[in-house]
């Protein structure tokens, strides 16, 4: 048996979850689940709505700064078929692990990745037991429950056979098979490994770059994102058809209206076949808002740090939240923001996707004005910087 305790758990790590209203929406789980990370271990680079301790500098939204530093603020990717994980990040990039490490190094700490395909339950558990018993950090894990999203592991009970911890998909009545509840709201899971994708270690603080340095890569990153038709790498991703006629950046967008235009695919009384494409459909909607709007915050942050960028940098953030107001227009088109039957029904309706297909082509070109302004302000930069 081993020496560490039965149980064991990091208790006010602050929650990560899908907006409910009690603070600013945070939707896409591995920036959550970093900002939430670092206020537990007293790092937060601040949050205009959320008071919290920190001896570092403010940045006003530490969820902003993850999500433009990674680059989920600026990805987009559409894979024909009406796929759920299109909003998964991993796909702004032939490298999976590109945004993961670019936000660690953002924010100045070392990590190590384990993948279940290179690691058996005895070795997660004995990595996660030692991070939270001998350094008194949460675990950053892949799944465990529903999709395999980002989730922090904050505890565990019965020396591992129960993890602990913040899951986006945690009440979700769907994924609610063998998961039970901590008083805190932590949840419990039994069961773990199978649910579970990989994880993430992280590890001690270490020196990051100048924050004018994590800004100007955080802006070239910006703009292979969105230029870069296909990350498609058939040595890296040989055999893995998720990454095979995948779009990404600009092209995603074309794809995306592509995919609506064809009529065929609304030309059915299935409504579980509907119901897919809409939550296909309105899942990207979802993320571009946000997604765009904090792209925005973070644009707009570097304008006010770099001098010689702002110029062109505000432009580039007004056409990035003008995108967000972009998305409400489609959200309008059917119905409103939220899902139902009804709102399914009008997407299958030809003339309302024809204005949906017009609203996300003006999208795409905001998109594209928005990286203009940046590549404008890089090149002004590269004198005097």
């Amino acid at each position: 048996m081993s020496d560490d305790p039965i149980r064991m758990v990091l208790e006010g790590v602050p929650k990560v979850n899908f907006f409910e209203g009690n603070r600013c929406p945070e939707d896409v789980p591995f920036p959550a689940c970093v900002r939430a990370y670092l206020e537990f271990m007293g790092d937060s680079y601040g949050c205009d709505h959320v008071l919290v301790n920190n001896s570092n500098w403010k940045l006003g939204c530490t969820y902003a700064y993850i999500m433009g530093t990674s680059g989920a603020a600026f990805c987009l990717s559409w894979k024909k078929g009406w796929h759920g994980d299109n909003v998964a990040i991993k796909y702004m990039s032939s490298d999976p692990s590109e945004p993961f490490r670019r936000a660690f190094e953002s924010v100045g700490y070392a990590y190590e990745s384990y993948s279940k395909t290179d690691n058996d339950e005895a070795r997660f558990r004995k990595l996660i037991i030692e991070s939270l018993c001998d350094k008194g950090r949460p675990v950053f894990a892949f799944g465990v429950i529903g999709p395999p999203e980002c989730c922090l592991i904050t505890g565990y009970d019965e020396h591992g056979d129960v993890l602990i911890g913040w899951n986006f998909f945690q009440n979700f009545p769907e994924f609610s098979n063998g998961v039970d509840f901590e008083p805190s709201g932590y949840f419990r899971k039994r069961d773990w490994f199978k649910d579970m994708e990989g994880i993430i270690i992280v590890g001690e603080k270490q020196e990051k770059p100048s924050l004018n340095d994590i800004y100007r890569e955080a802006l070239n990153w910006d703009v292979k994102v969105v230029r870069t038709p296909e990350f498609y790498d058939e040595n890296h991703h040989k055999g893995i058809s998720a990454w095979q006629d995948r779009y990404n950046g600009l092209s995603a967008y074309s794809a995306w209206a592509d995919s609506l235009s064809n009529d065929d695919d609304f030309a059915t009384d299935d409504m579980p076949m509907l119901w897919k494409r809409f939550i296909a459909h309105d899942d990207v909607v979802g993320i571009i808002a946000e997604a765009r709007w904090y792209g925005s915050m973070f644009i707009a942050q570097i304008a006010k740090h770099i001098w010689n960028m702002s110029e062109d940098l505000y432009k580039s953030a007004s056409c990035y939240a003008a995108e967000h107001d972009l998305m409400w227009q489609i959200w309008n088109l059917v119905g409103g923001i939220g899902h139902g039957e009804d709102r399914v029904k009008n997407l299958a309706k030809p003339d309302i996707r024809k204005q949906i297909i017009s609203v996300i082509l003006k999208a795409r070109d905001k998109d594209a004005e928005a990286v203009d302004h940046v590549e404008k302000a890089l090149a002004k930069a590269s004198v005097n910087y």
